[in-house]
C-alpha cells in the first residue's frame, strides 16, 4: 500500500518489532525510523519517509512513552516539519502520561508539527472536546494548551476514534488516511 499509494511519509503504531525478527522491514525508496518497546511484548512504533525528503530522528530520554520524533528539513524558505508518532497502551499509568506531556512541551517551540498515533483514550468527544475520564481530559488540555488541532474526522477502530493527527498548523497536510 505504501509503495504503490507513493506515500510521503507512514506512520505506525504497535508495530511488535524486535531484534528477534529476520524479515527486513525496509521499503524501495523510503527511509525507516523505529523505536521498539524495551522490556516486554508488543507496542512499538515506526515511520517511513521518502528518501527524497532529508530527515533525522530526533533522540529523546527513554522514559516509558513510547514516542518517536523524526525533523524533515524544509527546502528553500520553508521551514523544518518537527513529526511524531506515539503508541499510548490503553492502560498507560499517569506518571507515563506526564512524561509525554513534558515532551510535548519540549518539542512546541517548533513551528510546524504533526503528531499521529494511537492514544487509546475512546472517552474523547472530538465534536465538543470534551471527556468522561481524568486522564483524557488532562490529554485535551495538553492539546489545547500547545494549540494542537485534531485532523481525524471518522471513527477508527469499533465506535470509537483513537487513531489520531493532529499539527499545530492546518497547512500542513494534504490528505490523511487512516488504516487499521
Amino acid at each position: 500500500m505504501v509503495q504503490q499509494q507513493s506515500c510521503d511519509v507512514v506512520a505506525i503504531t504497535e508495530t511488535w518489532w524486535d531484534e528477534s525478527h529476520g524479515w527486513s522491514t525496509a521499503r524501495d525508496g523510503y527511509k525507516l525510523f523505529r523505536r521498539d518497546r524495551k522490556g516486554r511484548r508488543g507496542g512499538g512504533v515506526a515511520l517511513y519517509s521518502k528518501q527524497t525528503f532529508d530527515t533525522i530522528g530526533i533522540e529523546t530520554k527513554e522514559d516509558g512513552a513510547e514516542c518517536l520524533w523524526v525533523r524533515i528539513k524544509g527546502k528553500a524558505n520553508k521551514a523544518d516539519i518537527l513529526l511524531g508518532v506515539c503508541y499510548r497502551p490503553p492502560n498507560q499509568e499517569e506518571e507515563v502520561d506526564s512524561l509525554f506531556y513534558k515532551q510535548l512541551e519540549n518539542v512546541s517551540g517548533s513551528s510546524a508539527l504533526v503528531l499521529v498515533g494511537d492514544f487509546n483514550l475512546p472517552d474523547i468527544c472530538w465534536e465538543l472536546n470534551t471527556a468522561e475520564k481524568r486522564q483524557s481530559r488532562k490529554f485535551l488540555e495538553c492539546m489545547e494548551d500547545n494549540f494542537w488541532s485534531q485532523l481525524v474526522g471518522e471513527l477508527t477502530r469499533r465506535r470509537t476514534m483513537l487513531h489520531l493527527f493532529f499539527a499545530n498548523r492546518d497547512e500542513l497536510m494534504g490528505d490523511v488516511v487512516v488504516g487499521g
